[in-house]
């Protein structure tokens, strides 16, 4: 007997990246539910080799649904989880909306599944920021190895990060300026196409976005409190796959060879590192893969006795950074925390 699932948000594209990852991964459903606003309804969406119409997620029954992966928006998140985790159905939220509530597990598997453990609290885990989650990857081997007081990074993120608005305004700008029509921004406040952005979500009164203050508080509740860490959050013209130039200070020595051999042991990492041309990975390469990509691997000489790295990080953000990684979840959930009614 298999579980029963729901996908909330299942017209968008991480609601169907997450329909596409449960049937690659084989998870063991009985049943999938794609739901959407009730304007959707009845719209076709793939699972596997099979369609799935959309159903309401206002009219929809959640007794009896094991886990509902929830990719909406905030608004959606924060009206209907707690509704769909009173029903007994636990919630695994892609939004921001409940991420940094302390009763309820931030979650990144290969970092800290451990925390899943109070998930009964809420019934609600989230799923960190598509650029945290990627980052964390890469730091937590590190971090277990020399323990890493402050990071430095700056990020390149796809337009996808913005879902399809966002991706059909880098197409259509980008059509547009060959053809020679008006570039009119909506989705973005500026031109993207043959352009970059160095501002992803609101300003805070500190000049920092929020983008770049949830990359530093969600690193700090997933990883370890004590890290240190600013960034500089950048919207480039790519259609999928993030990017982040990381440098990382320590508290204790790790070299260059250390580094590398501890990121190609970890859990979700990829090392792809040679000193030549073409020998790093791009967000073009990563696009489909599971995996977050490590490639130039090098000391950071503004550090002294060896206690600093750069690197660049890499991997599909609609997969790693949301759909992969509520799915990893689920699959952890099934494994060791949840029981099939008899």
């Amino acid at each position: 007997m298999g579980w029963k699932v729901a996908v909330v948000g299942a017209t968008g594209q991480v609601g169907r990246e997450m329909l596409n990852i449960l049937a690659e991964r084989q998870f063991p459903a009985d049943t999938v539910a794609a739901l959407a606003s009730p304007k959707s309804i009845g719209t076709e969406v793939s699972y596997g080799e099979t369609t799935l119409k959309i159903q309401s997620l206002e009219d929809y029954d959640f007794r009896g649904t094991d886990i509902a992966l929830f990719s909406a928006g905030g608004s959606v998140s924060a009206k209907w989880a707690p509704k769909v985790a009173a029903a007994g159905c636990v919630v695994v939220d892609n939004s921001s909306h409940f991420r940094m509530e302390p009763d309820v597990p931030l979650i990144v598997p290969e970092v800290n599944a451990h925390a899943l453990g109070n998930f009964r609290k809420r019934n609600i885990i989230a799923n960190p920021n598509c650029s945290t989650a990627q980052l964390v990857v890469a730091l937590k081997p590190l971090h277990d190895f020399a323990k890493i007081r402050r990071v430095v990074v700056s990020t390149y993120q796809s337009v996808s990060g913005a879902g399809n608005k966002g991706m059909d305004e880098l197409f259509n700008q980008t059509r547009g300026l060959f053809v020679n029509d008006t570039v009119e921004p909506k989705k973005f406040p500026k031109q993207i196409a043959f352009n970059v952005i160095p501002h992803i979500d609101v300003f805070m009164d500190d000049g920092f976005t929020k983008e770049e203050w949830k990359m530093a508080a969600e690193t700090r509740k997933i990883l370890d409190p004590d890290i240190a860490l600013t960034a500089t959050c950048v919207r480039v013209p790519v259609f999928v796959g993030h990017s982040e130039a990381v440098n990382i200070e320590f508290e204790n020595p790790i070299t260059v060879d250390q580094a590398r051999e501890i990121l190609r042991e970890a859990p979700g990492l990829m090392v792809v590192d040679r000193r030549e041309d073409g020998g790093y990975i791009t967000p073009l390469e990563c696009v489909g893969d599971y995996a977050t990509f490590v490639s130039r691997i090098r000391r950071d000489p503004t550090v002294a006795d060896g206690k600093g790295l750069a690197l660049w990080c890499v991997s599909d953000n609609l997969r790693k950074g949301a759909a992969l990684n509520a799915v990893q979840i689920a699959e952890i959930l099934v494994a060791r925390h949840l029981k099939q009614a008899a």
